[in-house]
Protein backbone atom coordinates (compact mmCIF):
# COMPACT_ATOMS: atom_id res chain seq x y z
CA UNK A 1 0.00 0.00 0.00
CA UNK A 2 1.62 3.32 -1.03
CA UNK A 3 2.18 5.91 1.65
CA UNK A 4 1.28 9.55 1.26
CA UNK A 5 4.23 11.80 0.54
CA UNK A 6 5.54 13.68 3.53
CA UNK A 7 4.21 17.24 3.55
CA UNK A 8 6.80 20.02 3.45
CA UNK A 9 8.16 21.19 6.81
CA UNK A 10 7.44 24.80 5.86
CA UNK A 11 6.66 27.13 3.01
CA UNK A 12 9.00 30.03 2.22
CA UNK A 13 8.31 33.09 0.07
CA UNK A 14 11.26 35.22 -1.10
CA UNK A 15 10.30 38.76 -2.12
CA UNK A 16 12.28 41.52 -3.79
CA UNK A 17 11.23 44.37 -6.06
CA UNK A 18 11.81 42.83 -9.48
CA UNK A 19 11.91 39.11 -8.61
CA UNK A 20 14.79 38.92 -11.07
CA UNK A 21 17.91 38.49 -8.95
CA UNK A 22 18.11 38.07 -5.18
CA UNK A 23 14.77 36.34 -4.65
CA UNK A 24 15.32 34.06 -7.65
CA UNK A 25 18.77 33.05 -6.42
CA UNK A 26 17.43 32.42 -2.90
CA UNK A 27 14.54 30.32 -4.23
CA UNK A 28 16.95 28.40 -6.45
CA UNK A 29 19.26 27.60 -3.53
CA UNK A 30 16.40 26.62 -1.22
CA UNK A 31 14.93 24.26 -3.78
CA UNK A 32 18.36 22.83 -4.59
CA UNK A 33 19.47 22.35 -0.98
CA UNK A 34 16.19 21.36 0.70
CA UNK A 35 14.47 19.50 -2.13
CA UNK A 36 10.80 18.79 -1.42
CA UNK A 37 11.21 19.23 2.34
CA UNK A 38 10.46 22.95 2.05
CA UNK A 39 7.98 24.56 -0.34
CA UNK A 40 9.55 27.49 -2.20
CA UNK A 41 7.98 30.59 -3.75
CA UNK A 42 9.38 33.88 -5.01
CA UNK A 43 7.73 37.09 -6.14
CA UNK A 44 8.31 40.77 -6.78
CA UNK A 45 6.42 43.93 -5.93
CA UNK A 46 7.24 45.23 -9.45
CA UNK A 47 8.32 42.10 -11.39
CA UNK A 48 10.78 42.49 -14.25
CA UNK A 49 10.39 40.96 -17.70
CA UNK A 50 13.07 38.32 -17.14
CA UNK A 51 15.48 36.94 -14.57
CA UNK A 52 18.80 38.81 -14.46
CA UNK A 53 21.17 36.98 -16.87
CA UNK A 54 24.12 37.55 -14.51
CA UNK A 55 22.15 35.86 -11.69
CA UNK A 56 21.36 32.92 -13.98
CA UNK A 57 25.03 32.61 -14.93
CA UNK A 58 26.26 32.96 -11.32
CA UNK A 59 23.88 30.22 -10.17
CA UNK A 60 24.87 27.94 -13.06
CA UNK A 61 28.48 28.20 -11.86
CA UNK A 62 27.45 26.46 -8.62
CA UNK A 63 25.22 23.88 -10.27
CA UNK A 64 21.81 25.51 -9.76
CA UNK A 65 19.74 26.13 -12.90
CA UNK A 66 17.30 29.05 -12.62
CA UNK A 67 17.22 29.72 -16.37
CA UNK A 68 13.59 28.58 -16.75
CA UNK A 69 12.31 30.84 -13.97
CA UNK A 70 10.22 33.92 -14.69
CA UNK A 71 9.54 36.90 -12.40
CA UNK A 72 6.14 36.66 -10.73
CA UNK A 73 3.98 39.35 -9.12
CA UNK A 74 3.62 39.45 -5.36
CA UNK A 75 0.12 38.40 -4.32
CA UNK A 76 -1.67 38.38 -1.01
CA UNK A 77 -2.40 34.67 -1.57
CA UNK A 78 1.32 33.87 -1.84
CA UNK A 79 2.00 35.62 1.47
CA UNK A 80 -0.94 33.95 3.20
CA UNK A 81 0.18 30.51 1.97
CA UNK A 82 3.73 30.93 3.34
CA UNK A 83 5.13 30.24 6.80
CA UNK A 84 8.23 32.37 6.20
CA UNK A 85 8.25 35.62 4.22
CA UNK A 86 11.76 36.85 3.46
CA UNK A 87 11.99 40.33 2.03
CA UNK A 88 15.01 41.68 0.19
CA UNK A 89 14.34 45.35 -0.31
CA UNK A 90 10.64 45.35 -1.20
CA UNK A 91 9.92 47.95 1.50
CA UNK A 92 6.30 48.50 2.46
CA UNK A 93 4.95 46.68 -0.61
CA UNK A 94 4.88 43.35 1.20
CA UNK A 95 1.60 42.67 3.02
CA UNK A 96 1.91 41.60 6.64
CA UNK A 97 -0.24 38.86 8.16
CA UNK A 98 -0.17 37.48 11.70
CA UNK A 99 1.34 34.05 12.24
CA UNK A 100 4.05 34.43 9.60
CA UNK A 101 7.77 34.64 10.31
CA UNK A 102 9.10 37.74 8.57
CA UNK A 103 12.80 38.19 7.91
CA UNK A 104 14.41 41.07 6.06
CA UNK A 105 17.66 40.21 4.36
CA UNK A 106 19.70 43.29 3.47
CA UNK A 107 21.61 42.33 0.34
CA UNK A 108 23.15 44.28 -2.51
CA UNK A 109 20.95 44.41 -5.59
CA UNK A 110 22.51 42.53 -8.53
CA UNK A 111 20.49 44.56 -11.08
CA UNK A 112 22.82 46.05 -13.68
CA UNK A 113 25.86 44.32 -12.15
CA UNK A 114 28.31 42.07 -13.94
CA UNK A 115 29.03 38.49 -12.99
CA UNK A 116 31.99 39.41 -10.76
CA UNK A 117 29.73 41.66 -8.63
CA UNK A 118 26.92 39.08 -8.50
CA UNK A 119 29.09 36.22 -7.20
CA UNK A 120 29.53 37.59 -3.64
CA UNK A 121 25.78 38.35 -3.46
CA UNK A 122 25.08 34.76 -4.57
CA UNK A 123 27.45 33.39 -1.94
CA UNK A 124 25.86 35.49 0.84
CA UNK A 125 22.40 34.31 -0.23
CA UNK A 126 23.56 30.67 -0.11
CA UNK A 127 24.90 31.13 3.43
CA UNK A 128 21.62 32.71 4.57
CA UNK A 129 19.55 29.97 2.90
CA UNK A 130 21.66 27.31 4.64
CA UNK A 131 20.98 29.00 8.01
CA UNK A 132 17.27 29.22 7.16
CA UNK A 133 17.13 25.50 6.36
CA UNK A 134 18.82 24.72 9.70
CA UNK A 135 16.26 26.91 11.51
CA UNK A 136 13.35 25.19 9.77
CA UNK A 137 14.82 21.72 10.41
CA UNK A 138 15.39 22.50 14.11
CA UNK A 139 12.25 24.60 14.71
CA UNK A 140 12.26 28.33 15.46
CA UNK A 141 14.49 29.57 18.25
CA UNK A 142 12.64 30.17 21.52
Amino acid sequence: MPTDPTPPLASVLFVCVHNAGRSQMAAGFLGHLAGDRIEVRSAGSLPADQVNPAAVQAMAEVGVDISAERPKPLTTDAVQASDYVITMGCGDACPVFPGKRYLDWTLDDPAGQGLAAVRPIRDEIRARVERLIAEIDNGPAA
